[in-house]
């Protein structure tokens, strides 16, 4: 069975993020693997497209601001070092790939709601993660 040395784990930050990590974790512990947590903040001019008639940038520095409280927390609660936690700004699928490169991890870990059909085809970060990594993906099921 592969040994795993580089673990990313991928994560929304909602409640469901606990059960990535603690997967993540374990499979990190058993193969004395250093691990990777990265949250990625899409910006809201992608999310809502780019003609958004006002200046969103007070919001965008708010979320940021939240979702690096919220990565530390997860950091603490997990002993996981600052300098392996990672928040990142743009499209989700490219920026986990890019981690993922950087720091050559042989593992991807992200949470999967298990959507079928158009769902999974159309949406999912999850599937998108998957088509263009150059490494494992584990998609751990949460929210039933």
């Amino acid at each position: 069975m592969q040994s795993y040395q580089k673990i990313v784990t991928a994560i929304d930050l909602s409640d469901e993020s606990a059960l990535v990590v603690e997967r993540a974790n374990a499979i990190a512990t058993r193969n004395e693997a250093e691990l990777h947590v990265v949250h990625v903040i899409e910006p809201l001019s992608l999310a809502y497209g780019g003609d958004i008639p006002m200046d969103f940038s007070g919001v965008q520095d708010q979320l940021q601001e939240q979702a690096e409280k919220q990565l530390t927390s997860f950091g603490e609660r997990y002993s996981i070092p600052s300098e392996r936690l990672h928040l990142m700004i743009g499209r989700p699928e490219s920026q986990i790939h890019q981690i993922a490169e950087d720091i050559s991890a042989d593992l991807i870990v992200v949470g999967s709601h298990g959507r079928q059909g158009l769902a999974l085809i159309l949406g999912s970060t999850a599937n998108g993660v998957l088509h263009g990594a150059h490494c494992d993906v584990l998609a751990v099921r949460v929210g039933e």
